[in-house]
């Protein structure tokens, strides 16, 4: 027995420091996230050993580099390169202002399994999937010279493999303006991360199928009203049509913009201005089309002692992840609002690249 953290716990340590530019290690490997690393930091990082930036094969397609780890690309980082360089190799933002960047170099040694997690704890901190490597003897030694979070290999996959799990930290009455008979509850992952909210609309039976509808967070929609997207007409017309039904459950997943993060995802929105779509502005930011975790729903769903839901949505993907995940969806019911003359080209990319069903 411990009072000291555990592996979810020095995981959540671990992302925030990446989040304020405090580097971690990693086994053997120091990691620093690429868009903040400051002067500082990277001089003394040149000083321990060479450097190199791993990015995934997303952004690597944009800087015309052959993705020869599958899924990431690993950049050598010569001696005398600064702080600017290495964020412009992480942050498309930036590729109008430095286009010439090269030749860049690619690390083809075997030792890529640190990169490729790394990438993933880059991603789950919000930040942009782009990680600098700097390969040392004794881990354990750097991190006590530094006061640096250490993390052996096995924890950071054991962290990353397994469910987060999520407890009700709080419950009240909130009527609302579809329904005055509703209640909130928030939920709280052990891993320090964002906390989730259920809405409940009247008194669901946990007999039958319950309509619910799984929201992933969207700011500039819900809470701005912005027309680029149906995300806040989505958000009130499940609301209605819940209330309509005589009850139900929304479950709103803090997930901003797919799951990257609302920094990330106003970075998406500026390359859309210059052309882009929504599926590639999130490719040459270095994201998948889709990172959320609809898992965590089904563990919500799991804990209210719900089993059985007619699922709110025009995404076949939650049906496909919530049944993996044991919750059975019974049917389901489209949701089509919020189209507007703003987010006409943003629907079509929705059914024709992330395959929704909505036309």
């Amino acid at each position: 027995m411990t009072i000291g953290p555990n592996t979810f716990e020095i995981l959540a340590r671990a992302r925030n420091d990446l989040r304020v530019g405090i580097p971690i290690v990693i086994e053997n490997t120091i990691i620093a996230s690429a868009e903040n690393i400051d002067e500082n930091k990277l001089k003394k990082l040149q000083e321990i050993n060479s450097l190199s930036i791993a990015i995934t094969s997303w952004r690597a397609k944009t800087l015309n580099l052959a993705p020869y780890d599958q899924d990431l690309v690993r950049v050598y980082v010569p001696q005398n390169i600064n702080a600017k360089w290495i964020k412009a190799i992480a942050d498309p933002s930036m590729d109008l202002a430095t286009p010439m960047k090269g030749p860049l170099k690619a690390v083809r040694d075997s030792n890529v399994a640190i990169a490729r997690d790394s990438i993933k704890l880059a991603k789950e901190a919000q930040l942009l999937p782009s990680v600098i490597l700097v390969n040392i003897d004794d881990g354990k030694t750097y991190s006590d010279r530094y006061n640096l979070t250490y993390l052996s290999y096995t924890n950071l996959k054991e962290g990353l493999s397994k469910p987060t799990p999520v407890k009700p930290v709080g419950c009240a009455k909130l009527p609302i303006f579809a329904s005055r008979d509703t209640k909130m509850t928030v939920f709280r992952p052990s891993n320090g991360g964002e906390e989730h909210y259920v809405i409940e609309v009247g008194r669901p039976s946990k007999s039958s199928p319950v309509l619910t509808r799984l929201h992933s967070t969207c700011f500039t929609g819900d809470v701005l009203g912005s027309l680029k997207c149906d995300c806040g007409p989505q958000l009130n017309g499940a609301l209605e049509q819940i209330a309509a039904y005589g009850g139900g459950l929304l479950i709103y997943l803090n997930q901003e913009g797919r799951g990257i993060g609302l920094a990330n995802k106003i970075r998406a929105y500026s390359l859309q201005d210059q052309g882009f779509d929504t599926v590639d502005a999130n490719h040459r930011l270095g994201f998948e089309d889709d990172e959320r975790d609809f898992k965590i729903g089904a563990e919500i769903l799991t804990n209210l002692g719900f089993s059985e839901i007619k699922l709110l949505t025009n995404n076949p993907r939650k049906v496909g992840m919530l049944e993996e995940n044991g919750i059975v969806v019974t049917e389901r019911l489209p949701l089509k609002v919020g189209h507007t003359a703003d987010n006409t080209d943003y629907l079509h990319t929705k059914v024709k690249r992330s395959g929704h069903l909505i036309e």
